[in-house]
């Protein structure tokens, strides 16, 4: 029942998200004479060249991609990309019969803004459920399989190749305001992905690990790991403290380091996501292995 509660959420985010990606498409960029990388990029020319639906481009590109990519997308994607497609394929069918008048005073920065974050956030909330709307990602998955060929260059050159090709409709100064959009849209999609809740995880190499690591458990009342390291030069086993913080944790963190050891060394990184007690609660998890089967 849990498994089937998390997919039915799961279900109900995707198409949420292909409802928001398809709505900033109709609304804003084809509104706006604005392009798009990947395959959406390719149905928005059709649109402009051969008055070519995109709500029946995109099923028309992507379901053969998906067929011949279905091994390597595996069971899961496979179905979750499917309804990806098919949704966003159907939002963007009816988003063209409600029209929604989104006045911009043809401000094409404000569109360029408003179109990105239409679609990071929706694709955001696709990608992070697992699944795909097609197109692109299918394409640098097969290559990568077959021709050993990185997933980000191709879905790179594959982005720069449509919108090179998108110039056959648009003048300079539109695509320029395109890039933008793909600015924002790569941000706002790796803020979905990351999570809602930010952190920082922070290193602390000292011979006072342990005072340290006290001290911001007490105040700060977060829990620390200590992981053996050995200094490079001095052959000196050491204990690396570990612990991740809030942002606006960070500063209290430094102070504490500097007060038990002014020598310390401390490195700051990026946690992507943070998830467990004192951030957020973990989200269930689909099972992989059934409760009555031994892992061996």
């Amino acid at each position: 029942m849990e498994e089937k509660n998390v997919y039915i959420k799961d279900i109900i985010i995707i198409l949420i998200g292909t409802a928001l990606y398809a709505f900033g498409l109709v609304n804003i960029n084809i509104a706006n004479d604005l392009a798009e990388g990947g395959v959406t990029g390719i149905t928005l020319i059709l649109l402009a060249l051969f008055k070519i639906n995109p709500a029946y481009s995109t099923l028309l590109i992507n379901i053969p991609l998906i067929l011949i990519g279905g091994k390597i997308l595996g069971k899961h994607a496979f179905y979750y990309t499917i309804l990806g497609t098919v949704s966003l394929s159907s939002f963007l069918w009816i988003f063209q019969r409600i029209p929604v008048a989104i006045n911009l005073d043809h401000d094409l920065l404000i569109a360029s803004l408003l179109a990105g974050l239409a679609g990071g956030i929706g694709s955001g909330l696709i990608y992070r459920v697992g699944g795909t709307t097609g197109g692109s990602d299918v394409i640098a998955r097969i290559l990568e399989k077959k021709f050993g060929v990185s997933m980000g260059r191709s879905l790179f050159l594959f982005d720069i190749f449509v919108l090179t090709l998108s110039l056959t409709y648009l003048d300079v100064k539109r695509m320029m305001y395109t890039l933008i959009v793909s600015f924002v849209f790569s941000k706002i999609v790796d803020s979905v992905l990351d999570g809602a809740y930010s952190a920082k995880g922070i290193l602390v190499i000292s011979n006072h690990s342990e005072d340290i690591g006290e001290v911001v458990m007490l105040l700060l009342e977060r829990g620390v790991t200590y992981l053996p390291g050995q200094g490079g030069y001095s052959q000196v086993d050491k204990k690396i403290l570990y612990v991740v913080v809030s942002p606006s944790e960070i500063i209290e963190v430094k102070r504490i380091v500097h007060e038990l050891d002014p020598t310390a060394f401390l490195s700051v990184i990026n946690v992507h996501e943070a998830i467990g007690e004192g951030f957020t609660y973990a989200k269930p998890s689909k099972k992989l292995f059934k409760k009555n089967r031994a892992i061996t």
